[in-house]
């Protein structure tokens, strides 16, 4: 599987220009003729927290419109960021995953919320699990603060997942913990970790960048630099079952003593 991230610039708050900035990212990646290609957090609005009563996509209707168009258009399959969407009791931090013929695999809202970034103030927290299939692989959906939370993917790698896909709006000062959590997240779990985070800034904060994609060893495959960057990387399936099978982790597993 050849995975593509996104590692965009996202304007604060301005819909209009991020959609443009994203289109034409998607269409530089198709040239690497991808499989899958990955968006970051929040990539429509940015942090834009205080205006998302005004900004968030009512449903997700325009977003899920925009993505399965892209997904059908490109026939790649698209896990598309997240996005602010609105509902009837307030807004969510939604990630939507299409397939190559424009069709909604999967939805899933965050659900462990920033307090740091007062996520809590304006968002509503999610309350379902993340796995799908793309390809025929079983996969995974993660987004931002969600890989503090290890006992989190350990729910669906324990299920068959064999690559977590993280999207972020992740900050640089704390880049170091992003690098070592992503990486302790491919090793404990013996499966890859594709990561795409934004570049940039917006009035609070500085975005590390830094995308990652890992392989089950913890191994960095390909890694961005901090500017907007395409980081397209391969993932060999073989390599699960091989870790697994060295170190067996998950048959040494005791779930028992774990409650």
């Amino acid at each position: 599987m050849k995975v593509a991230c996104l590692q965009i610039d996202i304007a604060f708050g301005d819909i209009e220009t991020n959609i443009e900035t994203a289109s034409r990212a998607l269409a530089e990646a198709m040239k690497e003729q991808p499989d899958v290609v990955v968006l970051p957090e929040l990539w429509t609005t940015g942090y834009d927290l205080t205006r998302l009563d005004v900004l968030a996509d009512e449903n997700g209707e325009k977003s899920r419109a925009l993505l399965s168009g892209w997904a059908k258009g490109y026939a790649v399959n698209l896990v598309g960021g997240s996005i602010a969407k609105r509902t009837e009791t307030g807004v969510t931090n939604t990630m939507y995953v299409y397939n190559r013929a424009g069709e909604l695999v999967s939805e899933y809202s965050k659900a462990h919320l920033f307090q740091l970034m007062d996520e809590h103030k304006y968002l509503e927290a999610g309350s379902s699990e993340h796995s799908f299939e793309l390809e025929n692989v079983p996969c995974a959906g993660f987004i931002c603060y969600d890989i503090r939370f290890p006992e989190w993917l350990r729910a669906h790698t324990s299920k068959g997942a064999q690559v977590l896909f993280v999207v972020a709006e992740w900050p640089q000062p704390r880049l170091a913990h992003w690098r070592t959590l992503l990486q302790a997240r491919a090793i404990e779990n013996q499966c890859f970790v594709v990561a795409c985070n934004r570049a940039g800034n917006d009035p609070a904060n500085v975005f590390a960048g830094h995308s990652l994609v890992l392989d089950p060893w913890g191994e960095v495959v390909a890694e961005a630099g901090e500017a907007p960057e395409l980081l397209v990387a391969e993932l060999d399936f073989a390599k699960v079952p091989e870790v697994r099978r060295g170190i067996p982790v998950f048959a040494d597993r005791r779930p028992d003593l774990y409650q």
